[in-house]
């Protein structure tokens, strides 16, 4: 008997080990958290950079356990189909594009909504950029016609509000001479003066556009007038956005508008790594990193997180805004 209990208690002490080794094994287990970012040209890209190396645990103030990684996408609609198939956990988006997804409204009308599409955080100002030669004479929306214009990629945010901008004025794409290209491309083509201008929607100062101003000397176009004016009654995510002097080397003043940067997830994800990724992005040492990192990060800020509400917030997401104060109990 007294081997039997002996045997007993070797073997109790051998599941509990497997047992104990096995947890500890899942523990050890990293989890992956990919965002979707946008063109390596383009400001999503970076941002995306700043936020997943904040967010990591090896940044030493991350998530435990956790690996981020931003990766290079065709932008809003293209991270926004990642997310619903499952092959992304979660990418940034225009607000525009998140509210038609999610209201199958707009871009997404006669498609299947986008219901568990949830929002993490709104980071910043996405501004209409049209870059234009500065030999080319274009002075306005209207001078667009006829002209060689990028209007970037179909996947993209910008490729929406670009076509929106010039219903605006009362141009199409079969008033322009379309190409559909990224920023990058776009940029290349425009100082070989194969291409008159391009639409970009994303945070200044964008590093590629900074290159080609100083290297080649750009105008922008100003969107402003009737024009801004209809496009601001009809669109209520469309705000009015300048960009200041000087901002791009010799480029003046210029009027625009702008909609918001959002950083979105599927309501699959489970809420307690939600309610830390979003914790460890509003931490004092993130803070400090999206301050030195990019010009844009400075405006990154707890108090807008929850502003430009056009999607519900993901429930972790939202337990550590009510904890930090921005939202009501």
């Amino acid at each position: 008997m007294k081997f039997i209990a002996k045997s007993r208690c070797l073997l109790a002490m051998v599941v509990a080990a497997a047992v104990a080794g096995a947890t500890i094994a899942v523990a050890q287990t990293p989890a992956f958290f990919r965002i979707g970012t946008g063109g390596t040209a383009g400001t999503y890209y970076p941002i995306g950079g700043l936020i997943a190396n904040a967010i990591s645990a090896t940044s030493g103030h991350g998530v435990e356990g956790l690996v981020a990684t931003a990766v290079s996408s065709n932008g809003s609609v293209a991270n926004i189909n990642a997310i619903q198939a499952g092959s992304m956990e979660s990418g940034f988006s225009q607000s525009d594009v998140a509210y038609w997804a999610y209201t199958g409204t707009g871009l997404y009308e006669g498609k299947p909504k986008v219901e568990d599409l949830r929002l993490i955080a709104t980071l910043y100002p996405e501004t209409v950029h049209i870059v234009a030669r500065k030999d080319a004479n274009i002075k306005s929306v209207a001078d667009l016609k006829g002209k060689r214009v990028s209007i970037d990629e179909p996947g993209s945010g910008t490729i929406v509000d670009a076509r929106i901008v010039l219903a605006a004025y009362g141009l199409s794409e079969k008033d322009i001479q379309p190409e559909y290209l990224k920023p990058g491309p776009a940029g290349d083509r425009l100082r070989d003066n194969a291409l008159d201008a391009y639409f970009f929607v994303g945070g200044y100062p964008t590093g590629a556009i900074s290159e080609l101003a100083s290297s080649h000397g750009i105008t922008l176009v100003p969107i402003d007038g009737e024009g801004r004016e209809k496009l601001l009654n009809e669109y209520s995510f469309f705000n009015k956005d300048t960009v200041p002097a000087d901002t791009y080397a010799g480029v003046g003043e210029t009027e625009t508008i702008s909609v918001a940067a959002q950083w979105v997830t599927s309501a699959k994800q489970p809420e307690e790594l939600i309610y830390n990724i979003t914790k460890a992005l509003w931490s004092d040492e993130t803070r400090k990193e999206l301050d030195a990192g990019h010009a844009k990060g400075k405006m990154i800020t707890l108090e807008n997180a929850t502003t430009s509400l056009g999607i519900p917030l993901h429930p972790g997401a939202e337990r550590f805004y009510k904890e930090a104060g921005v939202l009501n109990q």
